[in-house]
């Protein structure tokens, strides 16, 4: 987690309104919200969109979302559409990690800090009126506000809190706040008196740490390859049926495998058991990579869900987006997050349901590796990039005008569904908030390449998306998609990928056969193989502690071979891995389970 200073607090006004459009019944991940402008790297000249370490809570029959350098905060109904709102107090240097809870009418915030600051309250969000719940942080009397570096003793406790947590017990009416993000000290907890405006009760606690020699999965590095010491932090609370889940994100914010893990105990206080299933959201594969620092929510009915922060760390380490993935309890108590096809298209929750994999809605990727062409290229930034499902590659137009296009040729005629357009900040050149900055263009389709129909006009749209994800209103056939350009407020056009969703009509590919699964000498790794399947775009690696309980998944495409070593398991933990393919028709069944031996 990225550290800036937090400073005092002054009015702003509130926001407006976004452009009306139709309620989505999809989202895709990364979540389509105007991400906003870092002003942090301006004197660096570091230009990028900031969005990270999100939290959702509900007010109201309303979802909320705070998040690292929003500007403010975002609104929606439905977990598809977001309406930013811009509060009328706000920190001068925005907000970071904030720890955000909602107890009956009131959301209580706290950003990240490690300077004397007020916990903020908010009981109607979506007018944007924000309130002081206290003048200042409760461990501070206000004669040492102005001497106060840390909460104790550097001894004893890491000045913070950074990457705070609320957590309200409704059983026994009870408050607590953990927090840290540190390479050196654990995860830290406190009880918080409500009659004194959360003012702590005693004195910090340590919890725990990270364990790399035994958890492979909390080795820093793309794919947990680095020797640098990791970083735990992103701390949130669940309770369920009686039990404590305290969730943690780790190694670090800046790779692939970047994951929330749990323990689990009988008390807030605990103490605290690791727990054999570990990591709980886990997503090092596909276009979105990462799943650590988030939250975990019930929807309006009932569902779980579990928010997370995937890296992009093109322009900068900490340039990131946000993901949003179905999440749940199984029968055991178990605690998961489900990743698979974690950046395909999903619907929206309606209703309760039984099984998280309900939410996909089996619209597979058309585009990967398709053949593009472009009006025009500027430098070593190919048209072919908008295609290989890798945010950190992408086409620059030679100017930011309109009448520049990408077309796409599918190979055949699929039935079109969606389509996501994800832009890249290549020198952009833009800081903080601009009302200016807004994303317009128009996708268009063709059978043939010669007749077009617009499928989606965007070009009135009044606001920023930098990942626009279009479900269109009936399902098109087309071989042909255009991305035809209008504006953007960067420098430059340049755009990461343009996926592409829908079904083809053929029969869905053949189960992988062969798959073998050997455990290292080093058991935190283990090597996996399997034979090849004709056709297929990729694999889902599907894996956990049992034949019943296969809750993580690593995707790989089928171009990136038919081997994959797995490097995030628990020493002593037995493992079992399954395997599936896909393709632009549908997914096979899934194979047999194997013991990871």
């Amino acid at each position: 987690m990225k550290r800036i200073a937090t400073v005092l607090l002054i009015g702003v006004s509130a926001a407006g309104l976004p452009s009306q459009a139709p309620r989505p019944r999809t989202y895709a991940n990364p979540i389509d919200i105007d991400y906003r402008y870092n002003f942090e790297q301006k004197n660096e000249g570091i230009s990028y969109r900031s969005g990270a370490d999100p939290v959702i809570v509900v007010q109201k029959g309303k979802y909320y979302l705070f998040e690292t350098i929003g500007d403010g905060y975002w609104e929606s109904t439905d977990l598809g559409a977001w309406r930013h709102v811009t509060p009328s107090r706000w920190p001068i240097n925005d907000i970071v990690a904030p720890a955000a809870l909602s107890v009956r009418d009131t959301i209580y915030l706290l950003p990240s800090t490690t300077a004397p600051l007020p916990i903020l309250m908010l009981t109607d969000a979506s007018s944007g009126r924000v309130d002081f719940y206290n003048r200042l942080m409760p461990w501070l009397p206000m004669a040492r506000a102005r001497e106060a570096d840390s909460l104790a003793k550097p001894d004893s406790v890491q000045p913070g809190p950074w990457d705070p947590a609320f957590f309200y017990d409704p059983d026994t009416e009870r408050w607590f706040l953990y927090w840290n993000s540190s390479n050196a000290y654990p995860l830290h907890v406190i009880e918080l008196d409500k009659t004194k405006q959360l003012a702590y009760t005693g004195t910090p606690k340590w919890l725990f740490g990270l364990d790399p020699e035994h958890h492979g999965w909390e080795r820093f590095g793309q794919d947990h390859r680095a020797t640098i010491k990791p970083f735990i932090e992103g701390a949130w609370m669940t309770k369920y049926r009686g039990r404590y889940y305290l969730q943690y994100g780790a190694p670090g914010t800046e790779y692939n495998v970047y994951a929330n893990g749990v323990y689990t105990a009988n008390d807030p206080l605990g103490p605290f058991m690791y727990a054999p299933y570990n990591p709980v959201a886990y997503k090092p594969g596909g276009f979105v990579q990462g799943a650590g620092h988030g939250n975990t929510f019930q929807d309006l009915y009932g569902n779980w869900w579990n928010t997370g922060t995937p890296w992009i760390a093109v322009n900068w380490n900490f340039e990131r987006r946000i993901g949003l993935h179905p999440a749940g309890f199984d029968a055991d108590g178990a605690m998961y997050v489900d990743t698979r096809f974690g950046d395909f298209p999903h619907w929206l929750p309606t209703k309760a349901w039984q099984r998280s994999d309900e939410l996909f809605t089996g619209w597979m990727l058309l585009s990967y590796r398709k053949a593009v062409t472009a009006s025009s290229t500027r430098d070593t930034f190919p048209a072919r990039n908008v295609t290989d499902e890798n945010p950190r590659t992408f086409w620059v137009a030679q100017q930011n005008q309109p009448g520049e296009w990408l077309t796409l040729d599918l190979g055949r005629v699929f039935d079109l569904k969606a389509i996501q357009v994800n832009y890249a900040d290549y020198q952009s050149g833009l800081y903080g908030t601009d009302s200016t900055v807004v994303t317009q263009f128009r996708l268009e389709s063709s059978v043939d390449g010669r007749q077009w129909q617009t499928v989606a006009d965007l070009s009135h749209e009044t606001r920023d998306r930098p990942n626009a994800y279009i479900e269109l209103a009936e399902p098109v056939r087309g071989r042909y998609v255009r991305y035809a350009h209008v504006h953007v407020g960067a420098a430059h056009l340049a755009i990461s990928d343009i996926r592409v969703f829908g079904n083809g009509a053929g029969p869905p590919p053949a189960t992988p056969g062969g798959l073998a699964a050997r455990r290292d000498s080093d058991t935190r790794n283990a090597g996996l193989t399997w034979k090849p399947v004709a056709g297929a775009v990729g694999y889902n690696v599907r894996w956990g502690i049992a034949p019943a309980k296969l809750y993580e998944t690593y995707q790989r495409f089928a171009d990136q071979g038919t081997t994959l070593e797995l490097r995030a398991l628990t020493v002593g933990q037995a493992y079992w891995v399954a395997i599936e393919s896909f393709d632009e028709n549908g997914v096979s069944a899934l194979s047999p389970a194997v013991p990871v031996r």
